[in-house]
């Protein structure tokens, strides 16, 4: 279903004008493929966990390069989708709506790690990818206010030079995952797990893990398209506008692996891999850029960007900017189980909503 065509033809209908009965069967049919890509997303991250133990693997490696690009399979197939359809506002505030609300499924974790999870890293690999992705980030937000400059075949220097500072942050990032000449003291050591990895996974030959790895992500593909399709409906029978709806209902409903998966990694105690998920998909987030200016004939997607897309990127800025400073200060202030760094994040997490929907 063209997702454009969804959002721009009824854009503007009222509530009223659609039949109820309708509206509430895209509520259940969203209700269940999310229910489908909940139970995938948190299989495979059992199945993650499992492969990073079975072969030795730093586990904040794995949540960078492998569960979050899995996670991320949903944001790369609407992004790629709505850019060859030359829905510029829906791409932009898909992607960077999306940065925003997974930080605050990071700041959500705290429930279930009963703590701040930024005190847990025992290496400055997160404080690292932190940084990069403010400078991702910074550069995005330079680029959509300053306007692309260079243009080389409709695509602009800017989302090129974003793919390539991605490209370089991976390789310092692989590098310096072995490194440990940072090496914070006092940390607090991980509780029992209350909800243990499947006992059966550790009996599991390579191959069968593999591919339920594979089914798992190819779940998470099908359904969580489907939940793009469902949630433009829902904001088409609503008669919500296109920016709010990309900055919010379909960044969440792409978001949602990533929300399953980091509190499945929480639970069973892999701190670093759920941490490295989520700011691993935020860079995948913005690298995608690159790929749908390509696809984006009608001129350098980042040309010309609506406010909605500015304040994306600027509260994407401010709460990488928090996490990065609790990764930092190890002894935090604590509102019962949250650390103060995660209550900060998703206080702005929800003026950020309200702000999307002032500009709307």
């Amino acid at each position: 279903m063209p997702i454009n065509d969804t959002i721009s033809a009824h854009g503007n209908k009222k509530l009223m004008e659609v039949p109820q009965t309708e509206i509430g069967l895209t509520v259940v049919l969203f209700v269940m493929c999310a229910s489908v890509v909940w139970i995938s997303g948190a299989r495979l991250a059992y199945i993650v966990d499992g492969i990073a133990d079975r072969f030795q693997l730093a586990k904040s490696l794995v949540g960078l390069l492998v569960l979050s690009l899995a996670t991320s399979l949903p944001e790369v197939a609407t992004t790629l989708t709505a850019a060859v359809r030359q829905t510029q506002d829906l791409v932009l505030n898909n992607l960077f709506g999306g940065i925003a609300l997974q930080t605050a499924v990071l700041a959500m974790s705290d429930f279930w790690a009963r703590g701040a999870i930024t005190n847990y890293p025992r290496k400055a690999n997160h404080a690292l990818e932190a940084t990069l992705l403010v400078f991702l980030l910074s550069t995005a937000l330079i680029v959509v206010s300053v306007g692309e400059t260079f243009v080389f075949m409709g695509v602009g220097l800017g989302s090129a030079l974003i793919a390539l500072i991605y490209a370089g942050a991976i390789v310092l990032l692989r590098r310096y995952d072995g490194q440990n000449d940072w090496v914070p003291i006092d940390l607090p050591d991980p509780e029992a797990l209350p909800f243990p990895a499947p006992s059966g996974l550790a009996g599991t030959s390579n191959r069968v893990l593999f591919l339920q790895a594979a089914f798992a992500c190819l779940a998470i593909l099908i359904f969580g398209l489907l939940l793009v399709v469902f949630a433009t409906r829902i904001a088409d029978q609503t008669g919500l506008g296109e920016g709010f709806v990309g900055v919010t209902l379909l960044a969440g409903a792409t978001s949602l692996p990533e929300l399953t998966t980091t509190i499945t990694a929480v639970r069973i105690g892999a701190y670093t891999m759920a941490i490295s998920n989520i700011f691993g998909s935020n860079l995948i987030m913005l690298v995608l850029v690159f790929p749908a200016d390509i696809l984006f004939r009608s001129g350098p997607i980042l040309q010309n960007a609506s406010t909605t897309v500015l304040l994306s990127l600027s509260f994407g800025v401010a709460v990488t900017a928090i996490f990065l400073t609790g990764l930092i200060v190890r002894r935090k202030p604590k509102i019962g189980v949250f650390g103060l760094d995660s209550v900060l994040v998703l206080v702005l997490f929800l003026l950020s909503i309200l702000a999307y929907y002032h500009v709307r």
